[in-house]
């Protein structure tokens, strides 16, 4: 997620529905009514930058 939450009102249910395998908050996009939509959903998620996840093979 590069979506700061101030944006991410309009898409929660969006993404929800697409059932992604996970959902990556990256620094500053974290979003605690979100996480908790997505956990209600079955949809796991952290907090965590992608590019350093990517680096050390973590992604």
């Amino acid at each position: 997620m590069y979506v700061g939450p101030s944006h991410q009102e309009n898409i929660r249910d969006y993404v929800i529905s697409l059932e992604p395998k996970r959902v990556i908050f990256n620094p500053g996009t974290e979003d605690l009514l979100f996480q908790s939509m997505l956990k209600n959903a079955g949809i796991p998620f952290e907090e965590a930058c992608t590019l350093v996840m990517l680096g050390t093979g973590q992604y």
